[in-house]
């Protein structure tokens, strides 16, 4: 019995499988080609972009962990690495000393900016030689329908919506 059922998987399974294998071959050639040319992590490169997309340039660290998928231990030793590139700073909260922002530098929205004039074409080309126009826009709304499971945006923690990449 269970060699059967797992010669007899389903078309979900099928489904995930694809969607795992993908995702590591893409991760891989475009983290390769990100450190190669900017000495950046697709993990750094997301971390960067966030912040640069957020509100003053800064996010909670515990909000950011959660948003780029690490605990807060892998957060933790990530934005070590980008303060000691001088990318990203650490501020403390006035109203809650519990809370400590990572913030985004002068010269880490530059590395990002440098880093995005190849990464961005990268990515784009990565897909348009393997699926259409047509293909790129249902992709992005499956994958936006499997990640979202209630149909509306995530709140963080002060009620408001959270940014998506």
């Amino acid at each position: 019995m269970p060699s059967q059922l797992l010669s007899e998987q389903s078309v979900g399974v099928d489904a995930f499988v694809g969607l795992l294998r993908a995702h590591a071959a893409v991760t891989r050639q475009l983290n390769a080609q990100l450190a190669a040319d900017h000495e950046l992590t697709i993990s750094d490169y997301e971390v960067l972009l966030r912040l640069a997309r957020a509100p003053d340039r800064r996010l909670r660290r515990v909000d950011l962990a959660q948003q780029v998928l690490l605990t807060p231990s892998g957060i933790t030793r990530l934005l070590d690495g980008l303060e000691r590139q001088g990318w990203v700073d650490r501020a403390a909260c006035a109203e809650d000393r519990r809370v400590v922002y990572a913030v985004l530098t002068a010269a880490g929205l530059d590395k990002l900016r440098e880093a995005s004039s190849s990464h961005v074409p990268q990515i784009d080309e990565h897909f348009a030689r393997r699926l259409g126009p047509e293909d790129l826009v249902s992709l992005v709304a499956l994958l936006g329908r499997l990640g979202d499971e209630s149909g509306e945006l995530p709140c963080d923690a002060e009620g408001g919506a959270t940014p998506r990449a």
